[in-house]
């Protein structure tokens, strides 16, 4: 976690449950700022706590340090040309370098200098089979989830569109295990998760008519066998809709807490006597993929009616007093607090706070809402943060922020501490800050008191009608994580969108991935 408080109960939980990987060990984490998987840590918080060289006062004087074409060709079926990156400390035969790795569309990976943008390494992997469904945004028919690196045992895990999954030497890309059936070709799954040994990854979006499931390979199984938990069982995939029902498609992938892995579900039928958990947060006990626990809002078939799912998100999973919290939020925008040990309550519809909703009052699919995930920060005082990239206007009659940067029509990152109620004596969120106006905002990041946000730029209504031109350009934002002040914009230094990925800061630089095939790499100057 890298908690600068980290309490001895939420330690005691997650040994009951999982021996720490790599991820939360002190002598790993705290020593390197790197950035090993998607959302930084394995509850997907967002943040780098081991960050040290970026700060409040000097972050004004970022400027580009590289940027780097990769052989990826972007194509207009597939908005996610390259994944977000990640980065990682490797040693070298003359000593210790950092590399920055992304895995294309074209099942391609890509090891590159961290100091020079330089590739230093790249493979390919061919994929010889045939699709069943033709291409289009949603379902491209390319590899997407972001991979995940082990650190102690120095391998990149890839999962590719030929549903295999690889693992490659952080060195020089060489094999360390021949490839293992992990997914359903051309299934359109998600960001790569690794606890214990195990890689974990959810299928969604019924690409390739797949069912949505959630997949565990126990990298220690000989056998390689590949463990499923459905969460829609016996409702196949819409072929004609090119949906399936119930699928957590959160850029997160599967998030670890207390009771396992959790995640978001998208729209679909809800009936847990039957096995179908449309509109819910699910929690699936770790390697054996069963049922833990779950909670599903109220007003889940408004949801659905609506198609304001939550599983356009992935949840966010921290410590906060005597609780361990997961924030869900979803296109609806209203954010819930649940207990990570119990969710829903008894009922399994009974959150311990439930916020108004903070954007989309217009109820609109698309353009609206929250689509990604949020970031969680604990300040040197002690006090817990959330995050959340709205996309869109706040919501009309929506309690005010304490300050507002400006008409944020567009999209706007949102700030909240996380407090205690006094009369109930149950956590919720007090509003504190609305950013500037940000065309789209992906998920922000914070390191070191400093939140770290993309305007994606990109044009979603157009993309669907077949336009090829984003809304805007991205653009990087730096902005006081305790004021929402902005500290640095990357202005029109980025020429290209962005679709589904995050930003990444580990020692001293910025990282974005953009839709061109390019790698952004933004660092101090020396004056």
């Amino acid at each position: 976690m890298g908690e600068h408080r980290f309490s001895s109960k939420w330690a005691n939980v997650f040994t009951s449950v999982v021996r720490l990987s790599v991820f939360l060990a002190p002598n790993f984490a705290g020593a390197q700022s790197e950035w090993l998987t998607w959302g930084h840590d394995q509850q997907r918080t967002g943040w780098n706590s081991s960050e040290s060289l970026l700060t409040k006062e000097n972050v004004s004087r970022l400027e580009l340090k590289w940027k780097t074409q990769l052989p990826t060709a972007a194509r207009e079926e597939v908005l996610s040309t390259l994944t977000a990156p990640l980065v990682a400390n490797v040693n070298g035969p003359r000593g210790q370098v950092t590399r920055v790795f992304v895995a294309g569309s074209d099942n391609s990976v890509y090891a590159i200098d961290a100091g020079t943008g330089e590739i230093v390494w790249q493979r390919r992997f061919t994929n010889t089979l045939t699709a069943p469904t033709p291409p289009d945004y949603r379902c491209p028919n390319t590899q997407n989830a972001t991979p995940v690196i082990d650190k102690a045992a120095g391998t990149i895990y890839i999962s590719m569109s030929d549903g295999k999954l690889r693992g490659l030497n952080l060195l020089d890309g060489e094999d360390r295990m021949p490839p293992a059936s992990f997914t359903a070709p051309f299934a359109r799954n998600w960001s790569l998760n690794l606890i214990d040994g195990v890689v974990y990854s959810p299928t969604a979006r019924g690409c390739a008519d797949t069912p949505t499931r959630f997949t565990a390979l126990d990298l220690k199984d000989p056998g390689r066998r590949t463990l499923d938990f459905f969460t829609s069982a016996g409702v196949p995939p819409d072929s004609r809709n090119r949906e399936d029902p119930s699928g957590a498609w959160g850029r997160g992938g599967l998030v670890l807490g207390p009771k396992g892995i959790y995640a978001q579900t998208a729209d679909g039928p809800y009936d847990p006597a039957s096995g179908q958990f449309g509109e819910t947060v699910v929690a699936v006990s770790l390697k054996t993929l069963r049922l833990a626990d779950s909670y599903t809002p109220a007003n889940w078939e408004y949801l659905n009616r609506k198609d304001l799912d939550m599983g356009s998100v992935s949840p966010v999973i921290f410590p906060f007093e005597k609780w361990t919290l997961l924030a869900s939020v979803g296109k609806e925008s209203a954010i819930a607090l649940l207990d990570a040990n119990n969710l829903g309550g008894a009922d399994h519809h009974t959150p311990l706070y439930l916020s108004p909703r903070w954007g989309n009052g217009e109820e609109m699919l698309h353009d609206r809402g929250v689509w990604g995930s949020m970031a969680t920060w604990q300040d040197d005082q002690g006090q817990r943060w959330l995050f959340m990239p709205m996309q869109g206007p706040p919501a009309k009659g929506a309690q005010k922020f304490r300050t507002s940067y400006g008409d944020a029509q567009r999209g706007s990152i949102m700030a909240f501490q996380v407090l205690t109620d006094r009369d109930s004596g149950k956590p919720r969120l007090d509003p504190v800050w609305i950013s500037r106006d940000m065309h789209a905002p992906d998920p922000p990041v914070v390191a070191n008191g400093v939140i770290y946000a993309f305007q994606t730029g990109k044009n979603a209504t157009e993309t669907r009608s077949g336009g090829k031109q984003p809304g805007t350009n991205g653009v990087l934002y730096a902005l006081d994580a305790e004021t929402g002040l902005q500290l640095y914009s990357s202005e029109k230094l980025i020429d290209s969108f962005t679709h589904f990925s995050e930003p990444v800061v580990a020692a001293g630089k910025i990282y974005v991935s953009t839709w061109d095939g390019k790698v952004y790499a933004f660092g101090l100057n020396s004056r």
